[in-house]
């Protein structure tokens, strides 16, 4: 509960985390079905970058400013446009480090890509952020806001009617074993809604408790199980050093756009030795 990620908004973590998700919602909105998008640790939807608390650390200008200011190749400009259009679409054009002033969460993400069919679950405890998200989402019929546990607001949400949808779990990881409620978060998203598109995001701080943290995901004997993850120096153990994603049923395409993608954000977000990006699969699809 005293987690805020106004502190921490367009940082190195949010890049890879709202990058991707951008990318998923994207190919989802190419199929005409609509789909519902569950937002289990929502945030309170937008973020100040000129306010005191990002003020306070600063960590979006070697996240989000670096990405906008460096120039890319038109293929990857590509890959990135659904995400830096989306930011864009928030701060004066055109987008720099300069012209930056707001920075959207993944719930901003998803209403700004979502089309009128499709629906929203944005689910966040803090009060105060919690009213936050309610006033932005004020007269769109899509958007739902709910305030329970995350956890509790996952298995609420699932299965949508609409048979498709995509999953985020973001927790603030403020207490112990938040890595084993992940891997439980996937396996009752599993039980409810074996098809959906499920994104798992965690802090790259100590490989340590990693190692086994992968361990418990193939343990589960889940197929389709995708690893994603960046990070901008050798993890030590003390900060945050990069994040990752676990994304189960991930839409076909998304490795490839990630490993050509995955280099070009390293290159621009690297703080020190041994950055470095990874596409790993953990659990292949089965062969039936």
């Amino acid at each position: 509960m005293n987690y805020r990620h106004a502190y921490h908004a367009g940082n190195i973590a949010d890049v890879l985390k709202h990058a991707t998700l951008a990318l998923v919602l994207d190919h989802m909105r190419r199929k005409p079905a609509p789909f519902r998008y569950v937002d289990t640790h929502a945030g309170p939807g937008l973020y100040d970058l000129v306010g005191p608390e990002a003020a306070k650390t600063g960590e979006w200008q070697t996240g989000i400013a670096r990405l906008v200011d460096a120039p890319l190749p038109a293929d990857l400009a590509l890959l990135l446009a659904p995400y830096l259009s989306t930011v864009e679409a928030y701060n004066r054009a055109p987008l720099s480090a300069a012209t930056l002033t707001t920075y959207p969460g993944s719930p901003e993400i998803a209403r700004h890509l979502l089309r009128p069919d499709d629906k929203l679950i944005l689910n966040e405890l803090h009060p105060e952020d919690h009213d936050r998200l309610v006033a932005l989402a004020i007269g769109d019929r899509r958007t739902k806001v709910l305030s329970v546990d995350g956890y509790q607001a996952l298995r609420a949400a699932l299965p949508p009617p609409e048979r498709r949808g995509v999953v985020l779990v973001d927790p603030p990881f403020e207490e112990p074993g938040e890595l084993s409620r992940l891997v439980q978060a996937l396996k009752d998203a599993d039980r409810r809604f074996a098809t959906g598109v499920v994104m798992l995001w965690y802090p790259i701080k100590d490989e340590r408790p990693l190692t086994a943290f992968r361990r418990e995901i193939v343990e589960t004997g889940l197929d389709k199980v995708l690893q994603v993850e960046l990070t901008t120096r050798r993890p030590d153990g003390v900060g945050l050093a990069g994040s990752g994603l676990i994304i189960r049923n991930p839409p076909f395409g998304l490795p490839d756009a990630l490993s050509r993608l995955l280099p070009a954000l390293v290159e621009r977000l690297t703080t020190g030795s041994g950055a470095g990006g990874s596409v790993d699969w953990l659990a292949r699809e089965r062969v039936r």
